[in-house]
């Protein structure tokens, strides 16, 4: 091979192997440092985008999770005020028939009536409770979440107008909010499976993007360890090379 000044091949080529193995050692570095296989996009672009729209799935899931969340709460709390109808409505029909014993006085039956009237009033105000600013009760639906249509329970409308001498309508308006809460644990029965399957899809969007864009740490140390070796070693070659010209020098002294 020809002793030459000007032009040091060995050196050049030993200078590109050590700016390769420098890129991938910091490539390395940052994958691991981050913890993302995907620092910038250059190095997945095709990747990047793929995990950017399942990233946007997922949150858009665990939106419709809290949604579902704040709708069973909603119904909790709607079919407790119902619960409380129902109790209250259960003594009205108990003093419907306390009513019609021939053996009280008239101010027995006075005091019998005044607590009648005084549940028809607790009544109307359970029908006017809210929850969030939103009416429990009303003709109106406030939306569907997930399939599911919440709100429309008209307490004042199930109820009725009640007196203390017509146990029949207190019987049906009873039947009406047993109606009304049936129909509510259904769709907070429902809203607890469409929860359970949002819950597992965004499992499975965030694995699946986790496959794209997380590091794996323990192939990636392996990786730069091997980078970290070649550096050393491209930078003892580099060394060697440079040092050739040396040659030349003795042949001319």
């Amino acid at each position: 091979m020809s002793v030459v000044i000007n032009t040091n091949y060995a050196a050049t080529v030993a200078s590109n192997n050590l700016a390769s193995s420098n890129q991938s050692l910091q490539k390395s570095l940052n994958r691991l440092s981050s913890g993302s296989k995907i620092v910038s996009p250059a190095d997945d672009a095709g990747g990047l985008a793929v995990s950017m729209k399942l990233s946007a799935a997922a949150k858009r899931l665990g939106a419709e999770k809290n949604n579902i969340g704040n709708a069973v709460s909603f119904l909790q709390t709607q079919d407790g005020a119902m619960k409380t109808a129902a109790a209250a409505l259960e003594r009205m029909s108990e003093l419907s028939i306390m009513n019609q014993d021939v053996t009280k006085s008239s101010s027995d039956l006075a005091n019998y009536a005044t607590e009648f009237s005084a549940l028809s009033t607790q009544l109307t105000s359970i029908a006017s409770e809210t929850f969030n600013g939103q009416a429990l009760f009303g003709s109106g639906t406030l939306g569907t979440v997930s399939g599911v249509t919440i709100g429309g329970a008209n307490l004042t409308t199930s109820v009725g107008t009640l007196a203390i001498g017509t146990p029949s309508g207190i019987d049906t308006a009873i039947q009406n909010v047993a109606t009304l809460r049936a129909t509510n644990g259904a769709a907070q029965s429902r809203l607890g499976f469409a929860s359970d399957l949002v819950t597992t899809n965004k499992s499975n969007l965030e694995a699946a993007n986790s496959r794209i864009i997380d590091v794996d740490v323990a192939a990636e140390s392996t990786q730069l360890a091997r980078w970290n070796t070649l550096v050393q070693a491209g930078t003892s070659m580099l060394a060697q090379a440079n040092s050739s010209a040396q040659t030349a020098l003795k042949l001319l002294s």
